[in-house]
């Protein structure tokens, strides 16, 4: 497909959360049944990204599954892309806490939901993996989702050798001496030199990166750069929670997980970790032919993560 144009039968609009923040959406059913070799409808799938994503980026993950037969939904974070902002800096993605994109999921799930057919799955990217691990442990959703993908999920952020203990002394600190909205770290969009260091840690392939600046540059609402030191600080509370004793033992949802051990965004060990305290998990493990954006890799690695998911969803789903 054409990874930098908008389908006709895809629809772009705006729901409301419950105190009225406008969310950005997109909506796109599966072919009829025979257009394209499509058997019909199988199911509905959400799925949510990570941090400072649009759902732009994931137009042709969103028309693979849609081959598959799911209606597939996605929406921006409250504060990211094109759904507002959170602080003063429009590049920055800040929070305070977690619990406003957590209340809001459990909203925007309940509404879509309502209105899905079939079987109801949930694909969560890094930050959005970690928001949908929390929202599911919790049993915020409602219905629970029938199945659970996690790619790249959040459970642990920073360098590997620094303790969460440690990370979250160095936020705090931060947060107390000076502007807990203002980036945690830099990032100059103009600067080539930039851009190839960001690459190297999302993707190796060099034509869906570019995708990804292009959308940026056609529509420079959805740009984000670097989180808020209060996003880091929120973040790592969240983390925390996922690390209570008892909690993921409890999740009975099948799931999905995926991840690289080259990632240098998210902890692999805490992913590995966080798989073996879920009683219906299935981890996948990627290496160094793989960076942090799996379904966004090159065609080798993407491809083996969608086979894997719809094995995964064939058997849960059938």
């Amino acid at each position: 497909m054409n990874r930098r144009f908008i389908p006709d039968d895809a629809s772009e609009w705006v729901w409301a959360a419950p105190d009225g923040h406008r969310i950005r959406r997109i909506d796109w059913s599966p072919p009829l049944p025979g257009v394209g070799g499509a058997d019909g409808p199988r199911g509905s799938l959400l799925f949510v990204g990570g941090l400072g994503e649009a759902y732009e980026k994931y137009l042709e993950t969103f028309d693979h599954w849609r081959g598959q037969g799911w209606q597939v939904s996605s929406a921006d974070w409250r504060g990211q892309a094109g759904s507002g902002r959170l602080g003063h800096d429009g590049p920055v993605v800040h929070a305070v806490s977690f619990d406003v994109w957590l209340e809001d999921f459990a909203a925007l799930w309940r509404d879509w939901a309502s209105r899905a057919t079939g079987p109801r799955v949930l694909v969560g990217h890094s930050m959005g993996g970690h928001l949908s691990l929390r929202a599911v442990a919790e049993r915020r959703l409602d219905p629970l989702p029938d199945a659970v993908v996690l790619s790249a999920p959040m459970i642990g952020i920073g360098p590997s050798f620094v303790p969460l203990a440690q990370l979250r002394m160095v936020a705090a600190l931060m947060n107390a001496t000076g502007d807990s909205r203002r980036a945690a770290w830099r990032w100059d969009v103009d600067r080539p030199a930039a851009l190839a260091a960001r690459q190297q840690l999302l993707t190796h392939d060099d034509a869906r990166y570019q995708d990804e600046l292009w959308w940026r540059r056609e529509r420079p609402e959805i740009s984000m750069g670097p989180a808020s030191w209060g996003w880091v600080r929120a973040a790592l509370a969240s983390i925390a929670v996922l690390q209570r004793p008892g909690l993921l033992e409890t999740v009975d949802r099948p799931m999905l997980i995926f991840g690289t051990s080259a990632d240098r965004l998210v902890r692999w060990q805490a992913i590995r970790r966080a798989a073996s305290r879920l009683p219906q998990a299935e981890l996948i493990g990627f290496g160094p032919e793989a960076r942090h954006e799996i379904l966004r890799e090159t065609d080798a690695v993407r491809g083996r993560a969608l086979d894997a998911i719809d094995g995964f969803l064939d058997r849960i789903c059938a």
